[in-house]
């Protein structure tokens, strides 16, 4: 069953009073049309009904309970701006990873940026409060380069402060400032999101977001990685999602925001609901599947239970009823219209294979049957479907990569 959802205005889309959602069955006689001529032919009839959609979302569903008034957009995280020293930087993504994620039928890219890479300062020391202001318009142009690679072939670009000023899951660089406590890294916050809004400010919103901070966590001190004791105060997070929000809407009234969830993407964010905000939830639970051995994850890795999915892990039981119940908040979010993507999952390297990929195949399948859209975490990479080194997995030569085609087949079909 085919279904075909209008959405007529992206933004005021949150507000489930005023949107308008067309729903029906597709004939027999669009079975045999390709995905591009389908969704031609679906355009022209709006048009011929005179309505003027800004985006049409057509899916193949299993037994979809709700409807996302975001499109479920599906593809992954391109890491090239992943890391605060542009110098300590990954091999750039190539313009024929746009080409295969487009082949094979995904349409989002998420780029989750650490901004000192972007920054000009002297990395012999810590940065000061007043460089964090110093853009570098030549280490810009790798995301103008990106993001127009992605349009290039159809894909939505979603533009993420993997690292903010003030804030970041990660360690590996030391902040001035905190982003929760701090008027000074709120001001920084903003300046950003403002420049980013800015050079944007003409992409309409089918074709780019803004993803403010990832994986929030409330941190005392921002520079001691062992300090992180639990979800932002929901009043803190209200403050400066609402202020990097507004900054983004003064630029462009259209432009489509993203807040990720609280505790490090896992939880739904309720202090934000009456704003035009989408949210993004994690698809990494339970971690002791999806980070299994990862030594930035677990201080004892030797002492880890073998994964099994379902099964006993540890003290615990695995299974397909605690994925639903993790993510039913997330549901209930879908289903009062507020917009929800998944905007990171997957699993570590050292996680066997079949594990990964039946424990994989429920969290998709649980996002997808409420219209809920996902980006793998990475294209290519230890979490990717490229050269990920993984030691039991029968890999597929591909142009020179390495390519895990039953991962790649679940995400295609999920």
């Amino acid at each position: 069953m085919f279904r075909i959802v209008f959405i007529f205005d992206l933004n005021w889309a949150f507000k489930p009073t005023i949107r308008i959602n067309i729903i029906y069955n597709a004939m027999k006689s669009l079975s045999s049309l390709d995905r591009r001529n389908f969704i031609k032919k679906s355009s022209a009839a709006v048009l011929l009904a005179g309505l003027s959609p800004s985006i049409i979302s057509c899916e193949k569903k299993q037994a979809t309970t709700s409807m996302n008034v975001i499109p479920r957009w599906r593809g992954f995280n391109l890491l090239d701006l992943f890391s605060p020293n542009p110098q300590h930087n990954r091999q750039p993504s190539e313009e024929a990873y746009f080409q295969w994620m487009s082949d094979w039928g995904f349409d989002f890219v998420r780029l989750p940026m650490a901004y000192p890479h972007y920054i000009e300062f002297d990395r012999s020391r810590h940065i000061l409060p007043e460089e964090v202001y110093n853009i570098d318009e030549k280490q810009v142009e790798k995301v103008d380069n990106l993001v127009n690679l992605a349009h290039k072939y159809g894909m939505h670009v979603s533009l993420n402060l993997h690292r903010a000023p003030g804030y970041c899951i990660n360690a590996g660089f030391h902040e001035p400032y905190n982003l929760w406590k701090d008027q000074e890294a709120l001001d920084a916050f903003c300046y950003h999101w403002e420049y980013w809004a800015k050079r944007y400010k003409n992409i309409p919103s089918e074709k780019i977001s803004f993803d403010l901070v990832n994986e929030p966590a409330w941190r005392d001190d921002m520079n001691d990685q062992h300090s992180t004791s639990g979800p932002v105060p929901g009043d803190v997070y209200r403050r400066v999602a609402k202020a990097a929000f507004e900054t983004i809407r003064s630029v462009n009234p259209r432009h489509l925001v993203i807040a990720d969830g609280n505790r490090v993407g896992n939880d739904v964010i309720p202090e934000i609901t009456d704003l035009e905000i989408a949210q993004s939830c994690r698809g990494y639970y339970p971690g002791k599947i999806s980070h299994y051995r990862a030594p930035w994850a677990f201080k004892d890795i030797e002492s880890l239970p073998e994964p099994k999915w379902p099964g006993q892990v540890g003290d615990e039981y695995f299974s397909r009823e605690m994925l639903e119940t993790f993510y039913e908040p997330w549901i209930d979010l879908v289903k009062s219209g507020i917009g929800v993507h998944c905007g990171e999952c997957g699993c570590y390297t050292e996680t066997p294979h079949e594990v990964f990929l039946a424990w994989f195949g429920d969290v998709l399948n649980i996002l997808g049957m409420h219209g809920i859209g996902f980006a793998l975490w990475e294209f290519a990479g230890s979490f990717g479907i490229l050269n990920s080194n993984r030691k039991d997995v029968d890999y597929e030569d591909w142009y020179g990569y390495k390519l895990d085609r039953k991962l790649l087949d679940l995400l295609i079909k999920s």
